[in-house]
């Protein structure tokens, strides 16, 4: 059973710029809500609410309950604006969806068990995750909250590509259906050669032999001179 997760707004009437600096001042996210086979609707939500929803990760990824005045919506958030340097959401889009109609959303990944995998317990082993995220296709009823990658078996020199996820039933991703190339990898293991520099000891061993080298070299030549 999906779980769901609402989030509750108000019928914003004022618009504008103007406007929205008010709703802001006044502690309120300017919204519009767009979509479907309904005309768009300009919406607030509190600022509270919305900063306490964006600490999960579903609000960003999940199919929402959007409850507008007692009326419930479907919807996705598409886009989303925050302040460059204050802690203040400044504006989000919400999308409408479909029961009976596929969605493209972004899903993040969650990598699991790396630590426990031959690769995790090896020194200078380093796994590369190349996404966070993956972007898939879906009936929103079939719509996961993530992705898990379990990374328990693997070791040096192994590659996840897209095709490797375990997805849900239902869901797929759009970019395998453009060919082998698309086949991107999510996740790379490889050996990182590591340069060890000389100690003090060693660096003083190696300057006095220098000379001494050069001393054997000079000696030598004056032997073959005498020689002569």
């Amino acid at each position: 059973m999906a779980t769901i997760h609402e989030v509750n707004a108000e019928v914003r009437s004022d618009e504008g710029k103007g406007a929205s600096r008010r709703l802001r001042h006044a502690g309120m996210v300017p919204a519009i809500v767009y979509g479907g086979d309904k005309p768009p609707q300009s919406i607030q939500i509190e600022h509270r609410i919305v900063m306490a929803l964006a600490k999960n990760e579903w609000f960003f990824s999940s199919v929402l309950d959007l409850n507008v005045g007692g009326k419930t919506e479907k919807v996705l958030l598409r886009d989303w604006q925050k302040h460059p340097y204050k802690l203040q959401m400044m504006h989000m889009d919400f999308q409408r969806v479909r029961a009976g109609e596929k969605l493209h959303t972004a899903i993040p990944l969650h990598f699991l068990n790396q630590e426990k995998s031959p690769a995790g317990k090896t020194s200078g082993v380093v796994v590369s995750h190349n996404f966070t995220e993956v972007e898939v296709a879906c009936l929103p009823k079939d719509l996961p909250e993530y992705i898990e990658v379990d990374l328990s078996n693997i070791d040096q020199g192994d590659i996840i590509h897209l095709s490797e996820l375990n997805l849900p039933e239902g869901v797929e991703i759009p970019e395998l259906r453009h060919g082998p190339e698309h086949d991107l990898p999510v996740v790379t293991v490889h050996a990182v050669k590591v340069e060890v520099e000389p100690t003090e000891g060693e660096e003083g061993e190696e300057a006095a032999a220098a000379p001494s080298a050069a001393a054997e070299g000079s000696s030598a030549e004056g032997d073959a001179g005498e020689d002569k």
